[in-house]
């Protein structure tokens, strides 16, 4: 009998197919006391697992590429994480098996993000599969993983680590669906840039039989279990529609009355390019830069290895539009020698640009490195900063910006509420506004953004969020200026017509999501996307919300 199921689409598409479970992680290693004679071969057994460890996830990464690859090579450093192995040897030489000294190091990390405010606990799932990779090495036994089939499945797991999503093959992975996780966890977004669809944060996915038949709505969320022959034709029909909508469109984002709204890429480095030129983005509304300060934690990369790396990127896009973001460090980004070790609570600390305005050296270097890339191209460079919060940031950033001699325009990431609520103020200071959902949904609500038991509050159809996106868009057009999108609201086409009604001037996200959401607003005046909007608004819950949105679009 058909049953449904909801949890939260966070990759757009239909799949229909039998349910595979992921394997069982591995399980506690024995509580067993070596003699002492024995700490140092042990200890050594340890680093040679841990090494072993980090070069397969980093081989991953280079295999995989683009945002994978960033994605592989940071927890690859969690591997080799100086403090954690410390923490491994001492317990080795009061008695501790390598594999048992592992274990209970990595779960007294844990419980210390836990302690932390749990605003890494989004990146739990990553710390929980590195210690497992590393007990399995020195078990002697195979590290759990994605099931061997020869016919193609719905794949169903508590959490994906990004070394398991990376390497999905979507000929055999049809979709997967999670008990856990959000939509701005690690899986999410490379689910994305897979174009696997994939639900997240769905209770009871694990009870999910194996072979039962089910079929998978990336985009609402929605799981039929034994879905009907009636269900499956719908579910088909739909799918094949928007696939020829998506084939017939092209060329610039817009509203069928001729509004333009320019769709742009988010970007992680210059791996994720190609794909961004193909989705035809037309030019990148975030480029990450953290890739390349990820490498050595310990120092910052040279100004001729930034230059290098940005050009690349600039290269690219010739006549179009590069918005930087400069360093977002700290929180779940630590660097050691840029954030502090010991905050009680990352979230709230010194990241961001509080992190560069700290260390004055470290921004320079890169507005510079930024400036030289962007010589003698015709490129429209744009640099940001994230965290900005009041006014005087957005001074100290354009400041600096002066003082290092870049020809751009500067701007500011609204992602702290106090920057919605005063952004025609912050505005005085800078050319334009890019709103990052993600944070501005996490510190609106108090939801961590990683943690699935609260994710309903980080669903970008929250009305109170939809209220920050417009008092940041009214202020950008009183001044006459630009107010983009690039939080993963953006890759929801339904909501991209929102947000357009919002009074958004740009929409920025992964290339995967660029041509439904360009296919979606051709479709749509601007006039019906303001009526959309404003429907959306004045619901009570981001169900509502959705609804009311969906309901004026379709002439109900």
């Amino acid at each position: 009998m058909e049953t449904t199921l909801r949890g939260v689409g966070v990759s757009h598409g239909v799949a229909i197919g039998e349910v595979r479970h992921m394997g069982t992680a591995v399980l506690e290693p024995p509580a067993k006391q070596i003699p002492a004679e024995e700490a140092e071969r042990e200890q050594g057994r340890a680093r040679q697992a841990v090494e072993a460890v980090a070069a397969d996830l980093t081989a991953r990464g280079n295999l995989a590429g683009g945002e994978a690859q960033h994605v592989l090579e940071a927890q690859a450093m969690m591997a080799q994480d100086p403090e954690l192995m410390a923490d491994v040897e001492r317990r080795i030489a009061v008695g501790s098996s390598a594999e048992r000294g592992v274990y209970d190091a990595f779960a007294s990390y844990r419980a210390l993000l836990a302690n932390a405010g749990e605003y890494l606990a989004g990146r739990v799932a990553d710390l929980d599969d590195v210690r497992n990779r590393i007990v399995a090495r020195l078990l002697g036994v195979p590290m759990p993983g994605v099931p061997d089939s020869d016919e193609p499945y719905v794949l169903i797991a508590r959490d994906l680590a990004p070394a398991d999503t990376a390497l999905l093959d979507p000929a055999l992975v049809l979709g997967f669906v999670t008990e856990e996780g959000g939509p701005t966890s690690h899986s999410a977004i490379l689910a994305r840039a897979l174009g696997v669809p994939a639900v997240v944060a769905l209770p009871g996915a694990g009870e999910l039989a194996e072979g039962t038949v089910i079929a998978v709505d990336g985009s609402t969320g929605e799981i039929f279990v034994e879905p009907s022959a009636g269900k499956r034709a719908e579910m088909e029909s739909a799918a094949a529609a928007r696939k020829a909508a998506l084939s017939a469109s092209s060329g610039p984002g817009a509203t069928s009355d001729g509004h333009k709204v320019p769709l742009l890429a988010n970007i992680g480095g210059p791996g994720d390019v190609p794909a961004a030129v193909e989705a035809g983005a037309e030019g990148v509304g975030l480029f990450r830069t953290e890739f390349l300060f990820l490498d050595d934690s310990k120092r910052a990369p040279s100004e001729e290895k930034q230059v290098a790396a940005y050009r690349a990127v600039l290269e690219a896009f010739p006549e179009g539009r590069v918005v930087v973001r400069v360093l977002d460090a700290g929180a779940d980004k630590p660097l050691d020698f840029l954030t502090p070790a010991d905050e009680p609570n990352p979230a709230l600390g010194v990241r961001g640009l509080r992190s560069l305005l700290d260390h004055p050296d470290v921004l320079r270097t890169q507005l510079t490195a930024l400036s030289k890339a962007a010589q003698g191209l015709p490129v429209h460079l744009e640099v940001m900063a994230p965290m900005v919060a009041d006014r005087a940031d957005a001074k100290a950033f354009a400041d600096a910006c002066r003082e290092a001699g870049l020809h751009a325009k500067f701007g500011a990431m609204v992602e702290i509420p106090s920057a919605a609520l005063r952004a025609r103020s912050i505005l005085r200071e800078v050319e334009f506004l890019s709103l990052g959902t993600n944070d501005l949904a996490q510190y609106t609500f108090a939801a961590d953004r990683q943690v699935g038991a609260v994710s309903r509050l980080q669903d970008p159809w929250q009305p109170a969020l939809l209220d920050l996106v417009a008092l940041s868009a009214a202020a950008a057009g009183a001044e006459g200026k630009s107010c983009g999108v690039c939080g993963e609201a953006a890759s929801d086409p339904l909501l991209a017509c929102v947000l357009t009604g919002l009074g958004v001037t740009s929409l920025s996200m992964g290339a995967a999501s660029i041509p439904y959401v360009r296919a979606t607003l051709a479709k749509y005046t601007l006039a019906q996307c303001e009526r959309a909007a404003s429907a959306a608004r004045a619901a009570d819950s981001a169900e509502e919300a959705r609804v009311a949105a969906q309901a004026v679009l379709s002439g109900e």
